[in-house]
């Protein structure tokens, strides 16, 4: 694979899953991805023993290696002026400074973008937080489960039967969309630089990502409220459009397969799609019922299309719907569950799921992000022990042995 971004230095300061999984992004394109760790405990995500109701006490941490695969880890306490004049030190030849932190936190360990700009006036100073960096609850912490997935409308807009919202369907889901995002700026930014010279501070919220995913229906709900029809959202209590919403087009929505599977159609023009859709189903003469022979007539009859579909579509396993729908022309895909995933033909093919080197003679499978340059999905390596790389890099920077035995005795690093 083109390694786009050989050649970059990321200096990380992050914890958790959504700043951190940008800088994996980076590594898998290729950049050189250094991540401070505090010598003794380390990112505080090693340290969850559940996630999302998994277990995550195997020797592989699933979370870890999803959000820093490829990088290499330094225990230093950058508490410590010593430690914190190391980190100047890698700051010095990095091109993008990497943070989670808060703002208080990094004014408190001298690490805001004036502090780092001081030891490095070219670096990309990248950093992400829950809510933005302006507004009453700039100096609060969140997750991507209160500002992505609650706050961000995506849990309302995929709420089920039930009048509760929706919890987040896995571990780091909004995390993940923010890591890709911040990755994207960061890219932007080291382009802008390569043009004009002049660095950037780049900021993502969890919260921005969270509606910009929630974007199209929100901007919907927005005019709708705005041109007077009804209370906000045309009428539905200031609800946003879902993306299973347009009953007036019996292709789209979800139906139910034999056994518990079920089948996402989204053929959006409906009508254009039929007569196929009918001859893949087995029932042909669906196409010529003068009910349905028209586009006006298919969407005022929607309702008694929907029932039929959903006796037909009863009637045999998903697996079965999968053979037989191969070569149907509309659009559709089958709800997978996290067990059916890797086996999917596409998945495999296209090198979104990979096997990666755990380095003791076993391999694990891991998610690749999804950017592929030339055709070639990106070679994904095996994230870092806590501190595995500390003595590597200090000797890099010119540090000897001796120096680096007193820092340790004196627990500055590990």
């Amino acid at each position: 694979m083109h390694e786009v971004m050989k050649g970059i230095r990321v200096l990380e300061v992050a914890q958790y899953t959504f700043v951190p999984s940008a800088g994996a992004v980076l590594a898998d394109w290729g950049a050189e991805v250094l991540k401070i760790e505090h010598p003794e405990k380390g990112d505080g995500q090693r340290g969850l023993l559940q996630v999302g109701g998994q277990d995550n006490l195997a020797a592989i941490n699933f979370l870890m290696e999803h959000s820093n695969r490829g990088k290499r880890s330094l225990g230093i306490d950058i508490s410590r002026d010593e430690g914190r004049e190391i980190l100047y030190q890698i700051a010095r030849s990095a091109d993008v400074f990497l943070t989670s932190f808060l703002p208080g936190a990094r004014q408190r360990l001298q690490i805001d973008v004036e502090h780092i700009r001081a030891v490095n006036p070219e670096i990309i100073y990248a950093r992400g937080t829950a809510h933005g960096t302006r507004g009453p609850e700039r100096d609060k912490g969140g997750y991507d489960s209160t500002d992505f997935w609650a706050r961000g409308g995506s849990g309302m807009g995929g709420r089920g039967p039930s009048d509760m919202p929706a919890m987040p369907p896995g571990p780091a889901y909004g995390d993940s969309m923010g890591g890709m995002t911040i990755a994207g700026g960061i890219a932007a930014a080291l382009f802008a630089r390569e043009r004009s010279g002049e660095p950037s501070v780049v900021d993502i919220s969890l919260l921005g990502t969270g509606l910009w995913a929630m974007g199209a229906g929100l901007t919907g709900s927005m005019l709708a409220s705005a041109g007077g029809e009804g209370e906000g959202g045309g009428g539905r209590g200031g609800s946003t459009p879902t993306a299973g919403a347009a009953f007036m087009n019996p292709l789209v929505g979800i139906y139910r397969a034999k056994g518990g599977g079920s089948l996402m159609l989204t053929m959006l023009q409906g009508h254009h799609y039929w007569a196929d859709t009918c001859e893949h189903l087995g029932r042909p003469d669906l196409a010529a019922d003068p009910r349905f022979a028209t586009p006006e007539l298919f969407s005022e009859n929607a309702a008694e299309v929907r029932e039929i579909l959903q006796d037909i579509f009863e009637t045999a396993t998903l697996e079965q719907w999968r053979d037989r729908l191969t070569t149907m022309k509309g659009q559709w895909g089958p709800f997978q569950t996290a067990d059916q995933i890797p086996s999917d033909p596409q998945v495999i093919e296209n090198g979104h799921i990979q096997e990666v080197d755990a380095g003791d003679g076993r391999s694990f499978r891991l998610v690749a992000n999804p950017v592929q340059f030339d055709e070639q999905p990106p070679e994904l390596h095996k994230g870092p022990e806590h501190a595995q790389h500390t003595e590597e890099v200090l000797l890099e920077l010119g540090l000897d042995w001796e120096r680096i035995a007193e820092l340790k005795r004196s627990g500055t690093i590990n």
